[in-house]
């Protein structure tokens, strides 16, 4: 059981966020991934297209996460949009936590910053800790998922379930960090 969860924190953490060939298709592929999750929010959440174009700025994040029994780790890349400036960060993203849980789910996530000052120290800091319940069971467009929206210090965070099946109570820590490659 111990190498499997080595295997598998191995597998996730040191996985590249994107597969390509120059450093300007590693953007074009995190750029595709941001335009298809905010027109899928927009879709599910038509409200959200305002505050996002009002806002400082927001950030969009894909993650895969396993959950296997007792642990879970996850890992995923996005971007940081400034919309004062029009500048994007890329940006990487590992989560490791406790608690019960199994299944894979794959996710998009969309943070709207509320202040310039908190994007700021997001984009600088970028340290959440956080606990999670979550019930997915999802394929294409099968299926249903139990996340959804939560607001946490000036931040308004929307999750999009794309694709897994996960039944999960974890504490867990997520850790943001610049993409060196790509900025």
């Amino acid at each position: 059981m111990k190498k499997i969860w080595f295997a598998l924190c191995l597998l996730i953490g040191f996985m590249p966020a994107v597969w390509a060939d120059s450093v300007a298709d590693e953007r074009a592929e995190v750029m595709a991934m941001h335009d298809k999750a905010l027109a899928q929010l927009y879709k599910e959440k038509p409200e959200a297209k305002t505050k996002v174009q009002t806002a400082p700025g927001y950030a969009v994040f894909k993650n895969a996460d396993v959950n296997l029994l007792i642990a879970a780790v996850g890992g995923g890349y996005g971007v940081v949009h400034n919309n004062n400036t029009g500048k994007n960060t890329y940006m990487k993203m590992g989560t490791g936590g406790i608690g019960l849980g199994l299944g894979v789910k794959d996710f998009r996530a969309v943070f709207i910053f509320r202040t310039a000052e908190v994007m700021d120290k997001f984009v600088n800091s970028g340290w959440e800790f956080g606990g999670e319940a979550d019930a997915s069971a999802k394929a294409g467009d099968d299926g249903g998922t139990a996340s959804g929206q939560a607001v946490v210090s000036d931040i308004e965070i929307y999750q999009m379930t794309e694709s897994g099946l996960v039944l999960q109570a974890t504490v867990r820590g997520t850790k943001y960090w610049l993409d060196d490659d790509l900025n």
